[in-house]
């Protein structure tokens, strides 16, 4: 019987990168994980597979994040069929990089959506079967650029640091419910995002971390975990950071 035996989790953009690490984790911890996706199926159903073969409980959600009809409506067919969301993680995310004078609004307007918005869609949907049970933890994935900023993501950056003080906020309304809400700011972990970019680029922030190497998955998804266990009830509203020394902020 793992620490998170009889909980169940929903993690937002769950079939790749940095949310199938921390479902695989919260499965090994005996969480009900639910991985939710949009277009990485073939990821998303392999990781199901992977997760029954250590005997954990996985279920596939697909929905866009940014779309605030198709949430309620498939929290509400979770709710049905599983039963309360203990554990959300939200995690989903994409970059949509240019120079800020070169940026097009769709672009600036479908990072803030699918980064920033779906963390309300999603949260607001969820938080009411929290508040049932008076007890509930809420993980929001940021990143590093949210404190350093980063040429050509102005909007992945806005959005990013936006999580921040919506986590902050949140965490005060829910406390008295025994909800915690915090955020975990990675830095660079190799990820499906980072691995197309050009060498020079990867070189150049190699050389910015003290700890010399990229971050892994697992690394990010192993603080997730504690945070979503009983270990972290006296820890919210605060942000932490794993990013090899990079933002020491």
């Amino acid at each position: 019987m793992g620490e998170l035996s009889g909980k169940v989790a929903l993690i937002t953009g769950a079939g790749r990168g940095i949310g199938r690490a921390i479902a695989y984790e919260l499965a090994k911890e005996g969480a009900k994980v639910i991985i939710n996706y949009r277009k990485s199926e073939e990821k998303a159903k392999s990781l199901v597979e992977e997760i029954e073969k250590i005997g954990g409980k996985a279920y596939l959600a697909k929905f866009d994040v940014a779309n605030f009809e198709e949430i309620k409506e498939k929290i509400k067919e979770i709710e049905k069929e599983i039963g309360n969301i203990h554990i959300l993680v939200n995690n989903a995310g994409i970059v949509k990089d240019a120079l800020f004078l070169r940026m097009k609004e769709e672009d600036w307007d479908e990072v803030i959506k699918t980064n920033l918005y779906s963390v309300f869609y999603v949260t607001q949907a969820v938080l009411p079967m929290m508040i049932k049970e008076r007890w509930g933890r809420i993980i929001n994935i940021s990143s590093v650029v949210a404190f350093t900023g980063n040429p050509g993501q102005t909007n992945y950056a806005a959005a990013k640091a936006g999580i921040i003080g919506f986590s902050k906020a949140l965490a005060l309304e829910v406390a008295s419910r025994n909800i915690t809400v915090n955020v975990i700011a990675p830095g660079y972990i190799e990820t499906d995002m980072t691995a197309g970019l050009p060498e020079k680029v990867k070189e150049a922030f190699l050389q910015q971390i003290p700890l010399r190497r990229t971050g892994l998955p697992e690394e990010v998804a192993y603080l997730a975990t504690f945070l979503a266990s009983e270990k972290a009830s006296y820890i919210t509203g605060c942000v932490f950071h794993v990013n090899g020394g990079l933002y020491r902020g």
